[in-house]
């Protein structure tokens, strides 16, 4: 059951590598921080724990059993939220978050085999039966993704290795996560082909109306 703080709202980006969502997110981030209380987190990485565990999931050498894989980010969401989300929810303030549970879900559950029901049983203790007020979900094809990694002059991560056919199971499992959420918890899904500034109008213009509508704008 979903359980919503009296404060603060709570806003995660989900896609695939590649589909725009960090630079929607620190765009949305931009545009509130000046009209009411918002902070901008990520996970992996929110806190000093999760900058480690993300230098080792995402840049690691070796091989790790896909159920180690997901419990490590698991970990990383328990201390994220115990540490700074929902503090800041308590606070008042709007969270925008780059990635959550619906991530591990899509990427562990159905990218990696990891059984989806105890992901899901997983997150929602990590998570303190929290879920997203928000989620935008920005869609891109496997196509347009792989174009713009390629354009990017850094290493990838163990994901972005990834081929085409994990892409489309991973696309498979966020539509299966977000089938799971609560009716009160929406999912705005954004096109991502479009131009950045396209994709980044729409989020803010989507999320404005949202704020609006519960009296925070």
């Amino acid at each position: 059951m979903h359980t919503y703080s009296s404060q603060g709202i709570l806003v995660t980006f989900e896609g695939i590598d590649g589909s725009g969502k960090t630079s929607a997110a620190h765009a949305l981030y931009t545009y509130l921080k000046g009209r009411c209380p918002a902070i901008l987190t990520r996970e992996p990485g929110g806190t000093e724990f999760g900058k480690i565990l993300r230098t080792l999931l995402q840049g690691r050498t070796f091989e790790l059993d896909p159920k180690a894989e997901y419990l490590l980010f698991a970990a990383d969401r328990t201390q994220h939220m115990q540490e700074l989300v929902l503090p800041a929810l308590n606070e008042g303030k709007i969270v925008i978050s780059d990635r959550m549970a619906d991530s591990s879900y899509a990427y562990q559950g159905y990218g990696r085999g990891v059984t989806p029901a105890m992901i899901h049983a997983i997150n929602q203790w990590a998570m303190q039966g929290r879920e997203p007020d928000v989620t935008v979900y920005v869609m891109i094809s496997y196509a347009e993704a792989r174009k713009r990694l390629g354009t990017r002059n850094e290493q990838k991560t163990v994901f972005e290795r990834e081929q085409e056919e994990f892409f489309e199971r991973v696309a498979q499992g966020f539509e299966a996560a977000f089938a799971l959420r609560s009716p009160e918890s929406i999912i705005m899904r954004v096109d991502g082909h479009q131009e950045q500034e396209q994709v980044h109008t729409e989020i803010i213009r989507l999320i404005e109306q949202y704020l609006t509508q519960r009296g925070l704008l």
